[in-house]
């Protein structure tokens, strides 16, 4: 086996949208790997532990887009967001038939992602649940929603981005601490440049849960690299290799992949 296919594990600029055409997804909050459920992903795969344990087990076809290039403290993209909860707003507990995406939703969702972004330290507690609603009247525009309702849809977004944060933490610390046995490194090339490569692998074995690494498809994420190369320095020629090993660490531990050996 290639030394290369025992490395584990992970992602994108933007894990919502298509990483070569750019086009928003629409993965369900909650759904996981294979169109398991977090919960039932996660008894599957939780002694595992560790990083990708923790992704499948939080549903990796959850996870948002943040910018791959420097790392979590970067800002996840609002913009497919957008289409994410404008697909998904009508299937929350919370929503109400009263009022619509654009006036009424869309700014509360604007309000969580953006939030979980200026405030990465935070986690959400009765504080911050106090702090954002005094903040709600200055930041929800048209939405005739008060607090009381706006609070369940902000939480939603807050949650769904910090999920992205905390894995990406968690991915990132993965690797940099596996980065100095990997064969294919490229000198003194720092791991900051292939950490976009390592997010760029899990993101795609996430959306293209039905394809196979192959030629075809190597030349299809190499043709959306540029998107999600971030500051990186490396060209796709260096970068695939990372992509790889990430596709299928993740690949290795979804079901049907008996043999374990991420193919």
């Amino acid at each position: 086996m290639d030394k290369r296919d025992n490395i584990e594990h992970n992602e994108t600029r933007d894990l919502n949208r298509d990483p070569i055409s750019g086009t928003p997804g629409s993965h369900p909050v909650g759904v996981g790997v294979g169109g398991l459920g977090g919960a039932a992903a996660g008894a599957m795969v939780g002694a595992l532990g560790g990083p990708l344990g923790m992704l499948i087990g939080g549903g990796i076809g959850t996870l948002v887009g943040a910018a791959a290039g420097k790392g979590v403290a970067e800002r996840i993209d609002p913009t497919g967001e957008v289409e994410f909860w404008r697909e998904s707003h009508t299937s929350r507990p919370y929503h109400d038939a009263r009022f619509d995406y654009e006036n009424d939703y869309a700014p509360a969702y604007g309000y969580g992602v953006d939030a979980r972004n200026r405030l990465p330290g935070r986690t959400w507690d009765d504080s911050l649940e106090r702090e954002l609603g005094a903040g709600w009247g200055q930041v929800r525009g048209e939405s005739k929603l008060e607090w009381d309702h706006a609070r369940d849809a902000v939480r939603d977004a807050w949650d769904r981005s910090d999920r992205t944060h905390r894995a990406y933490d968690a991915t990132d610390r993965y690797y940099a601490g596996q980065f100095d046995k990997v064969d294919y490194r490229d000198g003194d090339a720092p791991f900051d440049d292939y950490r976009p490569a390592y997010r760029y692998g899990t993101q795609a074995r996430a959306r293209y849960a039905d394809r196979q690494w192959d030629d075809r498809l190597e030349s299809e994420l190499g043709q959306g690299w540029e998107k999600a190369r971030g500051n990186s320095r490396l060209g796709w020629d260096k970068a695939r290799h990372a992509t790889r090993d990430a596709w299928h660490s993740v690949e290795r531990v979804l079901p049907g992949d008996a043999d374990g050996d991420g193919r």
